[in-house]
């Protein structure tokens, strides 16, 4: 049982949403908890394919809660130091799932919230949705989520919106690579479904070999060692039976087993 999220199953997908719209999803230690068990779970569970993630009611999520940061602050080194790995390590765990990542956000992701949207293998963002590394603003930094926003931003982006903490529309979230797509508010689910059901379509061992690649070799030299690691990929994945199945379903025109 969860307290601050609510999880919705339909088919193979199945959604995370963030049940604190009072406080427009803002997260302090339980929702921080609670995420981490909830993608933990899911990714253990068989059934589940594909895992979004959204916020209720007008925003996907103004970031960190004021009232547990100050807590943070007032308490000492050891304390302090435990909810900060914590939260950290709730980014890692969505970042390092084996299955599909989708972030469904609307209306303010600022943070923590722009942290999440970074976590996740992809985004697609409504219209009207804004993101901010506003951490200075508070006299902090936006430290933990640092690695999914610079993977996702670059450096150059990073070091001016870790600065000046300026509002980032969805536009031009769109242009600087923190989002992959922008649709109106009110197409928001409809897209977010059609692309989980793309990713269903593929076999459920390459998806996850193929996550795997992009973090092995991203951003490594193009050489010969790194071209015989990926020959050496591409020939173990082919002698598996997902391979030989989804192959032989497609020269017979029929839908792949784990489709059924």
């Amino acid at each position: 049982m969860y307290e601050t999220l609510d999880i919705v199953r339909a088919g193979a997908t199945a959604t995370i949403w963030m049940n604190r719209p009072e406080v427009h999803n803002a997260f302090d230690e339980r929702l921080i908890a609670e995420l981490a068990a909830a993608f933990q779970e899911l990714d253990a569970d068989a059934a589940v394919r594909v895992v979004v993630l959204g916020g209720r009611g007008k925003h996907f999520s103004a970031g960190a809660d004021l009232n547990w940061m100050r807590r943070a602050a007032q308490q000492g080194s050891d304390e302090n130091r435990r909810d900060a790995r914590q939260f950290a390590d709730m980014l890692r765990g969505i970042a390092d799932m084996t299955k599909p990542t989708i972030a469904r956000v609307q209306g303010a992701a600022l943070g923590g919230g722009t942290g999440l949207t970074a976590a996740c293998d992809m985004a697609v963002a409504a219209d009207d949705a804004v993101f901010a590394t506003s951490e200075v603003r508070f006299g902090i930094i936006p430290a933990a989520i640092s690695p999914y926003v610079l993977r996702a931003i670059g450096p150059r982006h990073a070091l001016r919106y870790f600065q000046s903490a300026e509002r980032i529309p969805a536009a031009q979230a769109l242009a600087i690579g923190l989002v992959g797509e922008v649709v109106a508010a009110a197409a928001l689910d409809a897209r977010v479904a059609e692309l989980a059901q793309a990713l269903i379509a593929g076999g459920p061992e390459a998806l996850q070999t193929a996550k795997a690649l992009v973090r092995d070799i991203a951003g490594r030299p193009i050489d010969a060692a790194l071209s015989a690691e990926t020959a050496e990929r591409i020939a173990r994945q082919r002698a598996t039976a997902e391979a030989r199945e989804g192959i032989a379903a497609f020269l017979e025109k029929r839908p792949a087993r784990w489709l059924s």
